[in-house]
């Protein structure tokens, strides 16, 4: 009841705008989430058939305990069943997307905490390592900010589902952050009113403080050293070799460097480039020279 309440809470605000975009973005999160909620039903009523347990933390039965992970994975939009993220967030305006990427994961992911120590950990181990592959691969290809940060959002929350089954705290860690960075991300983005990579490469002229903390932002979303985006990976990647996966630890650290890959060339949009249109004749500092004719 609590998943639908919020998920009901949210359509009004996504469809606010009355633009085509919108509505069809509405309507594609009503269907995901209402397919996930009836899956959750279904494992819930199937574990209470075969087991006689209606309690989450007392689901045994393999088909129910696979069936709830795929539904919260569907509600999360981790990677297989992360295909209608991209296509929502690019339909919202940068507020709502906010929401959606931080607030609205809260929920799902109390429920696969919970859930965790019962689920068949390759299972975990397979959506998280596949979450961070198709978080980074997806975000290549794109030049729509709203849709790199969602492929952003799926491949972080594969960071948190890889290593939930051996050490929670790190994953709660590695959600605070998430939500730090994302938020910072996306109001940076509104305040420049920034929608693609191209309006990117404007900011520096109308505010460069701004644009050197949204390039900081980006740089620590990539897991960059210095920056606290960095800690989660390291810690999750120690952890991983501890927990005999050295092979796992191996493949997600190789996928963070495609996550890298379109965070440096936004920062690279957002401080090193000078945009089109911006000529250097309409520049403040620009002298104004007087041509001087001599006879010949």
């Amino acid at each position: 009841m609590g998943l639908e309440i919020n998920t009901l809470a949210i359509i009004p605000i996504m469809a606010q705008q009355h633009h085509p975009r919108a509505i069809e973005a509405t309507t594609k999160y009503f269907l995901t989430q209402a397919t996930a909620a009836a899956m959750i039903l279904f494992a819930s009523t199937t574990n209470a058939w075969l087991m006689g347990e209606w309690e989450i933390h007392q689901l045994s039965h393999p088909l129910a305990t696979t069936t709830v992970m795929l539904a919260l994975a569907l509600k999360l939009g981790l990677a297989p069943v992360h295909f209608w993220l991209p296509e929502v967030l690019q339909g919202l305006e940068l507020t709502t997307g906010l929401i959606l990427s931080t607030w609205q994961k809260l929920a799902p992911f109390a429920l696969m905490i919970q859930v965790a120590p019962t689920i068949n950990s390759p299972l975990l181990v397979a959506i998280g390592l596949l979450s961070t592959l198709v978080g980074g691969w997806g975000g290549l290809n794109q030049t729509q900010l709203r849709k790199i940060l969602a492929y952003s959002s799926i491949a972080h929350l594969g960071w948190m589902v890889l290593i939930l089954q051996f050490a929670p705290s790190l994953t709660l860690l590695s959600l605070s952050l998430y939500i730090i960075m994302t938020s910072s991300a996306f109001l940076a983005l509104k305040t420049n009113n920034a929608l693609t990579i191209n309006t990117l490469a404007t900011s520096w002229t109308k505010s460069p403080t701004l644009a050197a903390l949204a390039a900081l932002v980006l740089l620590s979303l990539g897991g960059l050293p210095p920056l606290s985006g960095f800690m989660p990976k390291w810690l999750i990647l120690q952890e991983l070799t501890k927990q005999g996966l050295p092979l796992s630890a191996t493949l997600a650290a190789m996928t963070a460097l495609l996550s890298l890959y379109f965070y440096l060339r936004l920062c690279y949009a957002l401080t090193l480039t000078i945009y089109p249109n911006t000529l250097t004749a309409t520049a403040p500092w620009r002298l104004n020279f007087t041509m001087i004719t001599l006879p010949l």
